[in-house]
């Protein structure tokens, strides 16, 4: 019997390509995400060692610019570690933001990981953790040294001046070497700018402090007891690890990262996989159906049931191989060029081998052979039971309308059963409901396809009379071939249908989610322009003070995050200008007047007024960061806005309270409003500080709403694959159809139907299937697109549901377009059938 399974996938091979393929590119999914990421987790693993090869114990305080509480490191404390005992030397670290333009005056890096430090040389004049190309380290105040990549960016050459961003206004500074270095935020696509040790301390912490401190130890000293030495030095709260802990913590921050991304990959290639099962099964459902008296003969020389069903099996199996071995190949090769890729945009992957696991060899071929096994199970049991009666007649067996009774009483309740709990998962919007929604969409989605055979009937019936009128013989024709086998158009339609099912969710709820959120942008913001920095940190007061003498602002407000104890717990303040606050943003007051805050009095938005039972005239005693004590008259309530924290407070009584004003923006509403000349103003006023963001309403809508865009289109990425494998199946479906109506073609040439019509006839087939499974996916995708939405509106500002009708007219518009291209070999090869020939066949 094997051999017999060799013999058929080899006389079959060109009908078993499309299963190929389908098994082919799910493995290559699977195994090029499995590589991919072992291959980033190793590289970030050794990298992680190599930069703590030399560390012994690492020192880590939490103290930063501006506050006055959290100890750091002195130079007298970092003097004694350098005295310890098996102590080879001790560096003391400060960093920060710092920001670095290129050429064209834009932010070199992303801000977030755009840092700056200090240049610290040992005894022997040099910083071990740096390595220079060219010129040297930052000895004095007006110096700095760049990594090699910002430098090639920005075009700088030693000797050079350079605009360096932090928080406060640009400065210029020489550029006294360049270096290359393993840093983190470097890898990661940003900038590392090197200051002299005084000015680092000035910019991001104290005169003559540090916020870190590495120690390398002397030849045969121990990390261990040095790290014990150490301890008892170190200020309050300040902790030290030895370098090989630290590798370690770093490795696993690098995997658990890393398996999230695994995740969802494997995520997407299970959707693909599920989407092949279909194929699979409806390939070897035809190829049984073609077959029928061959495996009829079989039985009547004596093969048993289970021979025959393992026979199929075993084909199954041989073609799973076939698709996995090369599935691995291309998988590896997918890695190889994801990695490759991310250079391209930016991100520096550290140096490794490619690691092709154990796991990912056995989980490819695993996965290729057991889902090719599994979907090719029920056509063998099928096959099993064919009588060896079946072998005196010519005629195929073909699934009854009777056998279908029981699938669709099935799948109706399953799909009720899935509907409903979509629908309280719905309405109960919490995770518990979330759960049920996950449920019944999975059970709604099994019941679909189930009884998409059932559905094929009406639904494409509707389309039966346009197909008629508008194609004539060629159209009816198409329609009936449509719905001649139930069970195989549906498993044709199921394949598109999943995939569309999950691209129409993704994308109701998506275009929901960025409505709601520009709408919550439009109706809360009244200014012109919001000031931030690029890398999220706060502004520095003398960006605010400049920003109110700029030309042409007529409003200027910082929102400042304070935070304070009051009432039942703690609650976040915006620190404001009174009298701007209200020309920047839409306040909807619902008791007092918001010109109390001039009088040093507070604005509560209503929710959390009601939760604190406050009201207007109430005096509210509160407590600041700095534990000092107040009492607060609240002078206002309003409807809660979403850009501001939940309670109002003049900024003029919060100064007292902070060293450091923490400024996450600065809102402006300028006279004439937006204009070329105005945002120049704002600019300038800023130094022309590439660090600094400066957003219209269109970029502060964008901003807001962008990540929902960016999400969409990496869903449509990851589902691309499922959809093409859905593709495949239509092909595969149209191919051997044609292959097994040869005599009915042969007739209708006989009697009249030229080559262009039958050409037409089955085109038309492809793109009623087609349609057909859009339709459904369409419509099921939007149901559940709503559920989940309506699930989150309580969370979300302003939700309302929006239903993208021109995105679904061209998912429509795209599977009648697969339909066309995955006709063209199948019509192709019905047209060119030699009409003699095809009536002789059986």
């Amino acid at each position: 019997m094997f051999r017999t399974a060799v013999r058929n996938v080899l006389a079959h091979k060109a009908r078993l390509l499309m299963t190929v393929l389908a098994v082919m590119l799910g493995v290559a999914f699977v195994s090029g995400t499995l590589v991919f990421t072992d291959t980033l987790g190793n590289a970030f693993r050794n990298q992680s060692a190599k930069n703590y090869d030399k560390v012994a114990v690492a020192v880590t305080t939490w103290a930063e610019r501006g506050d006055e509480e959290t100890p750091a490191v002195d130079e007298a404390t970092l003097k004694k570690i350098e005295d310890l005992d098996g102590v080879a030397e001790a560096t003391g670290r400060v960093s920060g933001f710092a920001g670095v333009a290129d050429p064209d005056g834009k932010l070199i890096g992303n801000g977030w990981s755009n840092t700056g430090s200090n240049y610290s040389p040992g005894t022997d004049g040099k910083d071990a953790q740096y390595t220079f190309t060219e010129g040297t380290g930052p000895v004095k105040a007006g110096q700095i040294a760049l990594d090699k990549e910002t430098a090639n960016k920005g075009e700088y050459r030693v000797g050079a001046p350079v605009r360096v961003a932090t928080n406060g206004p640009v400065k210029e500074y020489t550029l006294s070497g360049v270096f290359t270095t393993e840093d983190g935020a470097v890898n990661a696509g940003g900038s590392l700018v090197l200051f002299d040790t005084e000015v680092a301390q000035q910019l991001y912490l104290r005169p003559g402090q540090f916020s870190d401190v590495t120690v390398t130890a002397a030849a045969g000293a121990s990390d261990q007891r040095l790290l014990d030495a150490v301890k008892p030095l170190l200020p309050e709260n300040a902790e030290a690890k030895t370098g090989a802990a630290l590798a370690d913590e770093e490795a696993e921050m690098t995997e658990s990262g890393l398996k999230s991304l695994n995740s969802m990959l494997l995520a997407f290639a299970a959707i693909a996989l599920f989407v092949g099962v279909f194929l699979i099964a409806n390939t070897f459902t035809m190829l049984i159906a073609q077959r029928t008296k061959e495996l009829a003969l079989m039985r009547a020389v004596g093969a048993s049931r289970r021979q025959v069903k393992r026979a199929i099996l075993l084909e199954a199996g041989v073609v799973g191989l076939i698709a996995s071995v090369t599935g691995f190949l291309l998988g590896v090769g997918l890695a190889t060029g994801l990695r490759s890729a991310m250079g391209m945009f930016g991100g520096k992957i550290p140096a490794g081998p490619l690691v092709v696991s154990p796991t990912a060899v056995a989980s490819a071929f695993a996965v290729g052979v057991l889902i090719t096994v599994f979907a090719a199970w029920l056509p063998a049991r099928r096959a099993a039971k064919i009588p060896p009666v079946a072998a005196m007649s010519s005629v195929h067996a073909v699934a009854t309308t009777k056998s279908l009774v029981v699938r669709n009483s099935f799948g109706a309740v399953i799909t009720l059963i899935g509907s409903a709990l979509i629908v309280a998962g719905a309405a109960q919007g919490d995770e518990n409901g979330r759960w049920l929604l996950g449920g019944g969409a999975f059970l709604a989605l099994i019941g679909v396809i189930v009884l998409i055979p059932l559905l094929s009937r009406p639904v494409i019936a509707l389309a039966r009379p346009l197909l008629r009128r508008l194609f004539g013989v060629s159209g009816k024709l198409a329609a009936q071939n449509a719905v001649r086998n139930p069970r195989r158009t549906g498993a044709t339609a199921s394949a598109l249908a999943i995939g569309l099912t999950l691209v129409t969710g993704i994308s109701v709820l998506g275009v929901t989610l960025g409505q709601a959120i520009d709408k919550m942008t439009t109706d809360n913001i009244r200014a012109d322009y919001m000031v931030s920095m690029a890398s999220g940190d706060s502004l520095d007061e003398s960006a605010l003070a400049a920003l109110r003498k700029a030309d042409g602002v007529a409003a200027a407000t910082p929102q400042r995050a304070v935070w304070l104890t009051a009432g039942k717990g703690g609650v976040s303040a915006s620190g404001v200008t009174p009298g701007d606050v209200e020309k920047v943003f839409n306040l909807k007051v619902v008791s007092g007047s918001l010109s109390s805050l001039k009088d040093g009095e507070i604005a509560v938005d209503r929710k959390t007024a009601k939760s604190h039972g406050w009201k207007t005239g109430d005096s509210v005693p509160v407590t600041f960061d700095d534990e000092k004590k107040e009492t607060l008259k609240v002078g206002a309530l309003y409807e809660g806005n979403e850009f501001l924290s939940p309670v109002l407070i003049p900024e003029d009584i919060v100064d007292p309270h902070e060293s450091v004003a923490d400024i996450r923006e600065v809102w402006l509403t300028m006279d004439g409003g937006q204009s070329a000349a105005n945002e120049k103003a704002v600019i300038d006023a800023l130094g022309d500080n590439p660090a600094m963001s400066v957003m219209d309403r269109q970029g502060i809508r964008d901003m807001f709403g962008g990540f929902i865009n960016t999400a969409l289109n990496i869903m449509y990425a990851l589902l691309a694959m499922a959809l093409v494998i859905a593709v495949l199946g239509v092909v595969n479906t149209l191919a051997m159809s044609v292959f097994e109506r040869q005599q009915e073609i042969g007739m209708l040439r006989a009697i009249g139907l030229d080559r262009r019509r039958v050409k037409r006839m089955i085109r038309l087939e492809a793109v009623v299937i087609s349609l057909f499974g859009a339709v459904v996916g369409v419509g099921l995708g939007t149901f559940l697109g709503w559920a989940i939405g309506k699930s989150l509106s309580a969370s979300i500002p302003g939700y309302a549901l929006v239903i993208p009708w021109d995105r679904l007219a061209l998912f429509l518009v795209l599977a009648g377009l697969v339909g066309v291209l995955a006709s063209l070999w199948p019509a192709r090869s019905g047209a060119k059938l030699n009409m003699l020939t095809a009536i002789k066949t059986e």
